[in-house]
């Protein structure tokens, strides 16, 4: 796997800085701004990664079809990427916290409402934070999410990934996690695991190599501390996670984009569907967890559509 440097960041809308930090719940966010400036807050999107415990590179230069249209809002989560570092307690990492961040990115920048934009694990952030703030979500477009409920998701997720790999890879992996949080140089590490662990997440592994991303640009103490820390904690706090109840009470028109061969099974993903009052999915053939890099001749598109037809 070869990871490139992310796009330069275009200027923000009313001056503001392309990169910067603005205080949370406690906690200081790194964002970066990229993307056309229409001179709108409308039209920015926030774009919020997976995880947890990781950051925003592996998304940002991928994105670059969305820029070309769109100003895109990315932070990173509490407590890792570029975002301030924080202590070792459960408490600092709930999803109220993780809610509490979006509300105050969301004042910082002035937006109304938000179109939140969401891979892998992020959709759950963008979903609690939906319904606490119903009024104050315009869209949502999900990417690769994992389902509006736990279920026996992770047993099949596990499963499905363990299938994809052979016994060395998989020994392999679990070396390079334990040196991502032990070992001299985090950083080696980290690109060595994610080296073997984007092919079980691809529908072929010759697709490697149009994720442009980096999983490991933010640092040593960025990735311990996602590893170790914020990653588990926040995954804690979420327990046996149900929200399908609270999501009928959340009227923003939501597209969900999942990949016929992504790990997270399609049937439990159909859940979104049948609890958002207002969402559509749309399976993607020959893609998995990466959907917008797989098959971008038809996500990106469907994006598009989708935005335009529910512009505010």
């Amino acid at each position: 796997m070869v990871f490139l440097a992310c796009h330069a960041a275009a200027p923000a809308p009313g001056g503001r800085s392309a990169e910067g930090r603005v205080p949370g719940d406690g906690a200081e966010l790194f964002y970066r701004m990229i993307g056309r400036d229409a001179g709108a807050a409308s039209d920015v999107l926030v774009v919020i990664h997976g995880g947890p415990g990781m950051d925003m590179g592996y998304m940002v230069s991928d994105f670059g079809p969305l820029a070309e249209r769109h100003q895109l809002l990315f932070y990173d989560q509490r407590g890792g990427g570029r975002s301030e570092l924080l202590r070792d307690d459960a408490a600092l990492y709930t999803m109220e916290r993780h809610v509490a961040d979006l509300e105050a990115l969301r004042r910082h920048f002035g937006l109304e409402r938000m179109t939140l934009v969401a891979h892998s694990f992020g959709p759950a952030i963008a979903a609690s934070y939906a319904m606490a703030h119903p009024d104050r979500v315009a869209r949502m477009i999900f990417l690769g999410p994992v389902p509006p409920r736990a279920g026996d998701l992770w047993k099949r997720y596990a499963a499905t990934v363990d299938s994809r790999l052979t016994p060395d890879e998989r020994a392999e992996l679990a070396k390079q996690e334990d040196a991502m949080l032990h070992g001299p140089d985090p950083v080696r590490a980290c690109r060595a695991y994610w080296t073997i662990g984007v092919k079980p997440r691809l529908a072929s592994p010759e697709l490697a190599s149009r994720l442009t991303g980096d999983f490991c640009s933010a640092g040593a103490a960025a990735i311990r501390a996602g590893m170790g820390v914020a990653g588990p904690h926040t995954e804690e706090s979420l327990g046996e996670w149900d929200f399908r109840a609270g999501l009928r009470a959340v009227p923003a028109p939501t597209l969900i984009i999942h990949g016929d061969a992504d790990a997270i099974p399609m049937d439990l993903v159909e859940e979104w569907t049948t609890s958002l009052p207002n969402a559509k999915l749309i399976k993607i053939p020959g893609a998995s967890h990466f959907p917008y890099v797989e098959r971008p001749d038809l996500v990106w598109p469907a994006i598009e559509t989708f935005l335009q037809a529910t512009r505010p």
